[in-house]
């Protein structure tokens, strides 16, 4: 009976029961039967096929929310600096347009209105769209009401800005809010966005793991057909392969998972390729930004016997992420396991290892390598972070919680 459910929970939402585990759906239907007073599987069976409402409320049960504001802040910064840009390509002819979906309750579509606001935007220069299947998260992200759980890390500066404390919790100044149009929707309804003008900035993170590859392909056409030309999509580090492989391109801004739609070049004549070789200009290397803290590598121990190969200069992290925000997380792979081979085990290399399996789809590899990462540095915020939403997937909620409190609190080492 449970696999009758998987289907529907399919056919509805597109979830992939393998995404999430069986123990997670079951553990929400035996959450609905006793909410409905039922004891018996197959009695709830039936009252789901005939009860649209029931099968809203099985969804909103499964599918549990984990989200905080200005989650993945480099993608933040970067839409900020790519707005202002975009902004002056339409020399004001239109506010600029952004969706974020799923937006839970709320903290992700937020964000974007509250990193555009201190980039200088007024109200009426963006309009942001979010929406969500579950209803019950949208009334939560309508209240604008929001717990300690919703702000992590150390850059909380915006909370006194934007956030009134009441009673313990926080309340979101109306003027965000009033930014976000928020609404009931569904990725898998064909008519979702009819009538609806392409978009300048989507942002769909972390959504498309949980479906299987057609499904996944399905909903990347659908947003690729709603951005516009220049538009721009945010995704989540495990979806850059997917979308590297269908036709999306990199931004090569580090950390931020951002695409665009791949340019379609025309084949030319072999004397035409031969005249352009000739003629085109030399390029300047950019220069790469200069690693973030964590994921410097540590000091490498001198060896006389021969240089050190670049791939093992002091950029290997830059490069690895730089290959995993190109989608190639074959080569990004490579380069970290050839670090962990000539300078041994490091925190850095365990992470990266992870966030390559979770681009793969080999969740519990990934699970293994935050582990050992965590092991060798045990604030390591990332992969605590990280391994923190496996455990809620894989239904267990309070080791989840822990692990997001050790990230949040320095020196706080409980055992995982």
């Amino acid at each position: 009976m449970i696999e009758h459910i998987e289907r529907l929970l399919k056919s509805r939402i597109g979830l992939d029961a393998e995404s999430v585990g069986r123990s997670v759906i079951e553990r929400a239907v035996r959450q609905r039967m006793a909410a409905i007073g039922l004891h018996e599987l197959e009695s709830y069976w039936t009252t789901l096929g005939g009860s649209p409402r029931e099968q809203q409320a099985l969804v909103e049960a499964v599918v549990v929310p984990e989200t905080w504001f200005f989650r993945y802040p480099e993608s933040f910064n970067a839409l900020a600096s790519l707005a202002l840009e975009r902004q002056a390509q339409l020399h004001g002819a239109r506010p600029l347009r952004l969706i974020s979906l799923p937006c839970s309750s709320g903290e992700e579509p937020y964000s974007i209105a509250m990193a555009l606001l201190d980039a200088g935007f007024a109200p009426g220069q963006f309009q942001i769209d979010a929406l969500d299947v579950s209803d019950k998260v949208l009334e939560q992200a309508r209240k604008g009401l929001y717990g300690r759980n919703s702000f992590r890390g150390d850059a909380l500066e915006f909370r006194d800005r934007f956030f009134r404390e009441q009673a313990g919790s926080f309340l979101l100044d109306e003027r965000v809010r009033d930014c976000v149009r928020l609404r009931t929707g569904n990725l898998l309804d064909g008519n979702l966005f009819a009538g609806e003008t392409p978009y300048d900035f989507i942002f769909c993170r972390n959504l498309l793991i949980y479906f299987d590859r057609p499904t996944q392909v399905r909903v990347l056409e659908l947003l690729k057909r709603q951005l516009q030309a220049e538009g721009t999509l945010f995704i989540g580090p495990a979806e850059a392969s997917l979308a590297s492989q269908n036709g999306l391109q990199a931004l090569g801004r580090q950390q931020t998972f951002a695409f665009r739609l791949a340019p379609s070049i025309p084949a030319k004549p072999a004397t035409m390729r031969a005249a352009a070789s000739r003629t085109r200009p030399s390029v300047t290397p950019v220069a790469r930004p200069p690693l973030p803290s964590r994921a410097r590598p540590a000091p490498q121990k001198v060896q006389s016997q021969a240089p050190r190969p670049q791939a093992q200069s002091e950029d290997t992290w830059t490069e690895v992420a730089s290959l995993a925000n190109a989608g190639r997380s074959a080569q990004a792979r490579q380069l970290s396991e050839q670090h962990l081979q000539t300078h041994g085990p490091s925190a850095a290399a365990y992470y990266w290892l992870g966030l390559l399996s979770d681009v793969d789809g080999h969740s519990a590899q990934a699970c293994g390598y935050y582990r050992k990462a965590i092991y060798l540095e045990p604030q390591h915020r990332e992969a605590l972070t990280h391994l923190a939403a496996h455990l809620e997937a894989q239904g267990d909620p309070a080791g989840a919680q822990r692990l997001y409190r050790r990230a949040q609190t320095p020196g706080v080492g409980d055992d995982d």
